[in-house]
């Protein structure tokens, strides 16, 4: 529907980023309410066509693949991440089946096109292939194409049929894309029809409390008469409902005048969506757009923002840390030339200049390093832009990052980055925050509950055995309660918290009752052994000396009595003496690389996805519930890609050989040695932002709470 009562309805481009109205020209927007009474009246009118409109299209192929197209679609058809895609790329090639991966080129040689055409003719027919040869040349400035495009390697193509003999997994899905994308490049544009229908209806007496009962709709409709490309080949698209709007959807034959009845009619809410998260893909895209980098670059800065934890992964979307929040505003602050996006792409145009000859390197490195080189000529002076600002940088405001005041007291909530990660301050109150939270989701209501729930380290009560403290706190391992506080080197008795249990609701009678066990459950009366009731690292279990047995379930630590435990001890041991294997988390799927039923299982270390030969723990930001087949398969492969593990080796005791006794030789006096001066370590960016948090704003947390029993 697009009007009521002869005025537009508001669609989303009507709307700013906050959701407000914001459009120039008269519209309406219907509430909840308005749109069922409009749905309900629809289906008692007969609508009448108004206007059918027609009117041709074609589309033409994509070029073939250059480094930032391969990485966009494998991202969006095959869910690789930019670094997967190059080294699944980097095997191709280095097998041969592709051409060099690192290119700028749209390029194919007359090899490449002549293959590529005589495929397409083969397999699809003479009416797919045009005439004249497609050639794409590619106007972009500073292009290196000193290679040509990326296609499948050779003067005939070896189908992905052909391939799957050799190929599997990643790489057969791959080369698959590859030689699509070339074969289709060399085709014919696909044809079709697109329609507009319009219709009018007057809506009866049920719909008086609209202020105007005359409504027009609009249906449209894209038939495609001829494939040509589509054949073999659709480009991916960042935007779902883009997606969608290039479907083909076929309406039926109507004529002007023509009635047509409502059979149902449904009332849905629209919501205007935020711009999308960057992925790998639109993150490649935007990056080539603004003149960032080059094809040789693009994975490895995109793999290095990660491993810095400027950005974590919540799918395929890239997520920004609060660690990226401090560090970005402590460059656009201070040396807003170095993030200014025309910074880059200039140096990229002076490296370019000096790899073709126009430029000496000598010079411009000089300029661009002091600001001016031998001959006083004006360069941008990178050591004076930063030593210069050094001393102006406050640390602390820096890495405060505004999050609102506090609904309650008025104070201004901040986040900060801190030696153990972000946290929350309100005035003197601080909360430590998840690895995973989503700054730009974080509210200042949520953070007032956050800062307002009971933290860690807090007393519960006293012992009433000992007397002394018994302190919740939080560990490497997980929550756990301790018994007093450390004195004289001496460790005192913790004991981690069970799965049912959280910091927030753990009580004293909890407490207690944690820092029982191991618990005596009794002696054999065969061996005169006694057994004991215990939690560790796998979970709740019964030892008798050097024999143990799993229990089920963490509340018969407290409640199994001898007979049950002797019982337990009577049955065989089960898995090597671990007890019964846990079921599986979550079951995702076959492995798209090995063909293998992929497993998320609960581990020594938190949980882990497993193909029954490889296993990769779950990163910050992958939760067991949203993992999906795509994401697990890509942390498999990182993992099978840095290989096994390397064990530590033993150092051999060396023989210590036997010396003949030579003649004393006359001594030099020692040459004496100048004091090494220690070079001034520089700070990075991030280690600035992360100055901020002193020693007596949060207490250091303990090295851990315990990873076995207590």
């Amino acid at each position: 529907m697009i009007s009521v009562g002869g005025t537009q309805l508001a669609e989303g481009k009507d709307f700013d980023s906050l959701g407000a109205l914001v459009a120039k020209r008269e519209v309406r927007q219907l509430n909840e309410e308005e749109a069922q009474l409009v749905a309900s009246a629809l289906t008692e009118t007969s609508p009448t066509v108004t206007s059918v409109t027609e009117k041709p299209f074609t589309s033409k192929p994509q070029a073939p693949f250059m480094t930032s197209t391969l990485q966009q679609e494998a991202g969006r058809k095959l869910r690789l991440s930019a670094q997967m895609a190059m080294r699944t790329a980097q095997r191709l090639y280095e097998s041969g089946w592709i051409t060099y991966m690192r290119t700028d080129s749209t390029t194919l040689s007359e090899e490449a096109i002549n293959a590529a055409r005589s495929q397409a003719k083969e397999l699809y027919g003479a009416e797919y292939v045009p005439d004249a040869p497609r050639r794409y040349d590619r106007k972009v400035k500073n292009a290196q194409e000193a290679h040509e495009a990326i296609r499948p390697a050779g003067d005939s193509f070896r189908t992905p049929e052909e391939a799957a003999r050799s190929l599997k997994g990643d790489e057969l899905r791959l080369y698959e894309l590859v030689w699509m994308r070339t074969v289709a490049s060399q085709m014919n544009d696909a044809r079709g029809t697109q329609a507009q229908v319009r219709f009018e209806a007057t809506l009866g007496a049920s719909a008086a409390a609209l202020n105007g009962t005359d409504v027009v709709l609009q249906s449209n409709g894209r038939v495609i008469s001829f494939p040509g490309y589509r054949r073999v080949y659709v480009e991916g698209a960042d935007d779902p409902e883009a997606e969608l709007a290039d479907a083909e959807k076929i309406l039926p034959a109507l004529s002007e005048n023509d009635a047509v009845n409502v059979a149902e009619a449904e009332a849905k809410s629209h919501t205007t969506q935020p711009p999308a998260r960057y992925t790998d893909a639109s993150i490649v895209k935007k990056m080539e757009e603004l003149g960032i980098g080059r094809p040789s670059t693009y994975a490895a800065v995109i793999s290095t923002i990660q491993d810095r934890g400027y950005v974590w992964k919540k799918g395929t979307a890239l997520v920004p840390s609060f660690t990226a929040f401090a560090v970005v505003k402590l460059l656009e602050e201070h040396f807003a030339e170095l993030v200014d996006y025309n910074f880059t792409a200039s140096m990229e145009d002076g490296l370019d200049a000096i790899a073709a000859g126009t430029e000496e390197s000598l010079p411009w490195l000089t300029r661009f390093y002091f600001g001016h080189d031998a001959d006083g000529v004006a360069g941008f002076g990178l050591h004076e832009a930063v030593s210069g600002q050094l001393t102006d940088i406050d640390p602390v405001e820096i890495n405060s990052i505004p999050i609102g005041d506090d609904p309650a007291s008025g104070t201004p909530i901040v986040a900060r980055v801190g030696k153990f990660g972000p946290y929350l301050k309100r005035g003197d109150d601080t909360a430590s925050l998840r690895e995973d939270t989503l700054p730009d989701e974080l509210t200042p209501v949520e953070a007032a509950m956050i800062l307002d729930a009971p933290q860690d380290d807090r007393s519960l009560g006293l012992d009433p055995e000992t007397g002394l403290d018994i302190f919740i706190k939080a560990g490497r391992f997980g929550p756990y309660v301790q018994l007093g506080e450390l004195v004289d080197g001496e460790k005192p008795k913790t004991a981690s918290l069970l799965s049912t249990m959280t910091v927030e609701h753990v009580t004293l009678d909890d407490a207690l009752q944690l820092l029982s066990l191991p618990r005596s459950v009794g002696k054999d009366p065969e061996s005169g052994e006694e057994i004991f009731a215990q939690n560790g690292r796998y979970g709740p279990y019964l030892t008798r000396a050097k024999d143990s047995r799993s229990l089920t379930t963490e509340e018969e630590m407290f409640t199994v009595n001898l007979e049950q435990a002797l019982a337990l001890f009577a049955q065989p041991k089960k898995g090597r003496g671990r007890g019964i294997a846990k079921p599986p988390l979550k079951e995702l799927g076959p492995d798209p690389a090995t063909g293998e039923p992929m497993l998320v299982k609960d581990g020594r270390f938190g949980p882990y996805v497993t193909d029954g030969t490889t296993n990769a723990s779950l990163r910050t930001g992958d939760s067991i519930e949203e993992i999906t087949v795509e994401r697990a398969a890509e942390l498999l492969a990182i993992r099978r890609e840095a290989g096994p593990a390397k064990k530590r080796a033993k150092k051999a005791t060396k023989k210590k050989k036997a010396t003949k006794k030579k003649a004393a030789a006359k001594k030099k006096p020692a040459a004496k040695k100048a004091p090494a001066k220690k070079a001034a370590t520089k700070k990075t960016a991030a280690e600035l932002a992360a100055q901020s948090r002193s020693e007596d704003e949060r207490p250091v947390p303990e090295s851990g709470g315990p990873d076995t029993d207590s």
